[in-house]
């Protein structure tokens, strides 16, 4: 079945049909929030062979899906609380989306638990990372992960020579997984449309709409590219906007639902080269976890856990929050770092979902980190769990809307594999010749299986016909040229924003944030999507602006001035101001909801 591409007209056709849905072509579902939960439920909906409608108000996982600590992961931290059954779980998911869901964009990555204490500490920790991979071969089929193993000093300083000497008297080696967030959000969304699904970005849900009887009906949506507002019926309407939920359920006009409170978390990035080490970190510190990840070129260090009181769009890490991060790393480097070592940063929100549920909701609370409700007949909403879990939050999330009829339609997304998986082992075998064939590195290759698995192959037929793709592009050499011109032709790329933030890691992943490449790689969309002379230069401006005020936030020392500082540069497809309660501008219902913890560090 070859994957449905996101195009422009693709989108286009999405939207008549979410129109229709209005005249009398009625939805099933319409899933309101197009991060990593909301996709998630649209594809479990339309694989049960239901009508579903998607829509997203900015682009594809541009919120917390695009700003995670980027783990899938058991949550080593829930076996203090001795919740053995949410990390089994959790475990499960990992190991599912290792081995069948998307083992091509889903890795193991090991990571070291220094230990301070000889004897009892070795005994404690090593007993709970056992009971951890104890309850990952619990979970169906081979393990997706090796053991935990125990290192003494002398193999933790051979694992990773940058650890201060006196940090640790050895340390337990463990596995989990890493994944792009933005990519995986991507590949979903493309999954759930291959299946039917009449998705669209850059929609924003204005109002929700009711029948006579008062029941939720569907929605009134703006295509904030053009300003055309539909009317969009549906039997459920499924509110997954993370951080956003309160305002999307505002507009319903009730009182009732989840409460969701934000946190930020913030993470940095350094060269690969600046911290010699094979593995990665996990910390202890007063306030959060902090992780230091291995991550192709580069380290991804965090995060911080502090309250976000701001508006909701735009998160930013401030110099405070940059100044705590390498402090605590610090702590444990041999070789301190500076900011004059960071290439990148970026801020994400973590919705927390508050105890208890506002009068006159029912609900019911099928995990202890995510909760599914219905403020009023016809409105189902979700909200906390984290990016592992998606999947199980999507099918508790569809349950519950479908009620009864969720016994003859059970959820069969365990066995969906995302649109790359299959045939990606195929391709694996056939690097080497592919490497030869195209001139590419062996390491090129692994890069792009990484991010498009069997998909690859759609590449390779863009390079056959136009050569020049397969050249790496002059400014950002990490990728080709055929990604970019990729990202515009099959994966709803709207602006060029799309190509720098989402569907590559350009932004932070290179010190100047990519705007080495930025004429090239505009050539390359706007030569795909049509535009003018004028729509490329005002495309590029907005990107440097862009960049230009994130720079200028991370300098400042609180979030207040950092959030005034962004605030200077207007989105390119501004939002639809709301008369609903929350925390200023920015209000976005139809935002994309991550699943971040309802509780504990960001990203874990």
């Amino acid at each position: 079945m070859r994957t449905a591409a996101l195009t422009p007209q693709t989108r286009e056709d999405a939207l008549d049909a979410l129109e229709r849905s209005g005249a009398g072509e009625e939805l099933d579902v319409l899933v309101i929030g197009g991060g990593v939960t909301g996709a998630g439920i649209a594809l479990d909906a339309v694989t049960r062979g239901l009508r579903v409608g998607l829509v997203e108000a900015q682009d594809w996982a541009s919120g917390t899906s695009s700003r995670s600590s980027k783990l899938v992961h058991g949550g080593l931290r829930y076996l203090q609380m001795l919740d053995f059954h949410l990390v089994h779980e959790a475990l499960t998911e990992r190991d599912l989306l290792l081995k069948r869901i998307a083992p091509h964009l889903v890795r193991p990555v090991s990571f070291l638990y220094p230990l301070e204490h000889r004897v009892w500490e070795r005994a404690y920790v090593g007993a709970g990372v056992a009971l951890y991979d104890i309850l990952a071969s619990v979970a169906p089929g081979n393990r997706a992960a090796p053991w935990h193993r125990h290192v003494t000093r002398t193999g933790m300083e051979r694992l990773f020579p940058d650890l201060r000497h006196d940090a640790a008297v050895g340390a337990v080696r463990y596995w989990d997984a890493s994944v792009d967030d933005a990519r995986l959000v991507a590949t979903i969304v493309r999954t759930a449309a291959t299946y039917g699904a009449h998705a669209a970005s850059r929609t924003q849900v204005v109002e929700l709409t009711r029948r006579g009887t008062g029941v939720v009906n569907g929605a009134v949506v703006q295509d904030l590219e053009t300003g055309r507002r539909i009317t969009v019926h549906a039997d459920q309407v499924i509110n997954a906007t993370g951080v956003w939920t309160e305002e999307t359920e505002a507009l319903a006009g009730d009182e009732g639902g989840l409460r969701v409170l934000a946190s930020k978390g913030i993470h940095i990035v350094v060269p690969r080269e600046r911290i010699r080490g094979d593995v990665g970190l996990i910390l202890q510190t007063e306030k959060s976890v902090l992780f230091v990840i291995p991550w192709s070129r580069y380290w991804v260090i965090g995060t911080t856990d502090t309250p976000w009181e701001q508006e909701l769009t735009h998160p930013v890490a401030t110099a405070a929050d940059i100044d705590y991060v390498i402090d605590h790393a610090n702590a444990v480097l041999a070789d301190p770092i500076s900011r004059d070592d960071i290439i990148g940063t970026w801020a994400g929100l973590r919705p927390l979902l508050q105890p208890g549920t506002k009068e006159g909701t029912s609900s019911a609370k099928v995990s202890r980190e995510h909760t599914v409700a219905s403020p009023t007949p016809g409105l189902t909403v979700i909200a906390g769990g984290k990016l592992t879990t998606y999947r199980v939050m999507a099918r508790d999330a569809v349950d519950f809307a479908l009620g009864e009829r969720a016994t003859a339609l059970p959820s069969i997304t365990d066995r969906i594999p995302l649109a790359g998986a299959e045939g990606h082992a195929v391709l694996q075998r056939q690097a080497k010749r592919i490497a030869r064939t195209y001139g590419w590195t062996r390491a090129m290759v692994d890069h792009l299986l990484h991010r498009y698995g069997s998909m690859l192959t759609d590449l390779v037929e863009m390079v056959d016909a136009d050569p020049s793709l397969g050249r790496p592009l002059e400014g950002a050499p990490a990728y080709l040229r055929a990604e970019v011109a990729y990202a515009a032709s099959h994966e709803g790329v709207l602006h060029l924003e799309d190509v720098m933030i989402h569907r590559t890691r350009l932004v932070y992943e290179q010190r100047d944030r990519g705007l080495a490449a930025i004429e090239e790689i505009a050539d390359l969309v706007g030569e795909r999507l049509g535009w003018s002379a004028e729509r490329r230069a005002a495309e590029i401006e907005a990107y440097r602006a862009r960049c230009e005020a994130e720079e200028a936030a991370s300098h400042e020392p609180d979030d207040a001035s950092a959030e005034a500082a962004r605030l200077r540069v207007p989105d390119v497809t501004p939002l639809v101001e709301l008369a609903t309660p929350g925390p200023g501008p920015g209000l976005k219902p139809g935002s994309p909801a991550d699943s971040k913890g309802a509780a504990g560090p960001y990203g874990t």
